[in-house]
């Protein structure tokens, strides 16, 4: 099979990737082998591709947003027959004996493995999942819609969670790229006012298009006090920002793997008043499967700008480069 492969971490994309013909793989006992129908293309690959992250894996396939279909059980699966559609998202494996997974918190076990990182992801023709942390999906959306929904939809519902937005509150969103666009419906959804604050003219009409009460750029003032904000702009230089736009007692998320160094922050302007800095690690998989419920209740218009597999140097090229208005999707 053919798979994209990240050769050379840097800041040099067209020199990061190739596209190699590789072994396809063997599903281990307890795995799913799934064909790659579809697969989002998301700023943790770019992190990955560009070096921002630690290589976890040489020459790993990138991708943790996959949408296919069961070719094979490995020994000892049940609940899942050749053909059945499934989900492959960013959290692979975790050692479900630690404190945090016996806690309800496997997003921050120790020993958690990542798809696309520490494993073999979904740039490719097939790639494998432990069976127990594939995903059933939603019927209604279109493979290029539901691939966003594996990691920018999980992680942008977690961040919110973690933002404790009060019901009916005001939202502060940071950044409008994948993830935020649907973290919005999901607010919008819930009953709230959703400001959305970021540098592209394109990302602001989407915004408002979607029902936010007002759009601007990533370093104005909303036009009222946030009781909770999402940074998803991967820009330290914004923590303090959207601090300061807090109302007393609110709450920053900062939904990102990567984040640029964050200026040093004055306390009585940025933090006093009890507004609390929260960082989101990962996911757990009763996130995903709690946002999947909501998408098969909720119809969410998932923006996606489609590329075949074979371009997918040039998505995560026009993704660092910003010129990504929603998600792109690898399309096999």
């Amino acid at each position: 099979m053919l798979a994209w492969q990240v050769r050379s971490p840097g800041s040099d994309l067209s020199q990061a990737l190739r596209r190699v013909p590789v072994v396809v793989p063997r599903p281990a006992p307890g795995e799913l082998l799934v064909a790659v129908d579809a697969c989002g293309v998301c700023r943790t690959d770019l992190h990955v591709a560009a070096g921002d992250l630690p290589v976890h894996r040489a020459s790993v396939v990138p991708g943790h947003e996959v949408v296919g279909h069961v070719l094979e059980l490995g020994a000892g699966v049940t609940g899942f027959r050749p053909g059945d559609r499934v989900g492959v998202a960013w959290l692979r494996e975790t050692c479900g004996a630690c404190r945090y997974c016996r806690s309800g918190a496997e997003n921050l076990c120790p020993q958690s493995r990542y798809t696309g990182w520490d494993a073999d992801g979904g740039y490719a023709d097939c790639t494998t999942v432990p069976a127990d942390f594939a995903y059933a999906l939603p019927d209604g959306y279109s493979v290029a819609e539901l691939a966003p929904l594996l990691c920018a939809g999980i992680i942008g519902y977690r961040a919110l969670r973690r933002a404790e937005l009060p019901p009916g509150g005001r939202l502060g969103i940071y950044g409008f790229g994948a993830s935020a666009h649907l973290t919005a419906q999901v607010a919008l959804a819930q009953g709230a006012r959703v400001h959305v604050l970021t540098r592209s003219p394109q990302a602001q009409k989407l915004a408002l298009d979607l029902g936010a009460a007002s759009a601007g750029g990533a370093y104005d003032v909303p036009p009222e006090p946030l009781d909770a904000a999402v940074l998803f702009a991967p820009v330290g230089d914004l923590v303090p920002v959207a601090l300061q736009a807090l109302e007393r007692g609110g709450t920053l998320a900062v939904a990102g793997i990567h984040l640029s160094d964050i200026p040093t922050l004055d306390y009585e302007r940025d933090l006093f008043q009890e507004r609390t800095l929260r960082s989101v690690t990962s996911n757990t998989r009763e996130d995903g499967r709690e946002l999947l419920s909501f998408a098969a209740g909720h119809r969410l218009t998932v923006a996606v700008n489609p590329y075949p597999m074979a371009q997918a140097g040039i998505a995560l090229a026009d993704l660092a480069a910003d010129r990504v208005n929603g998600a792109a999707v690898l399309i096999a």
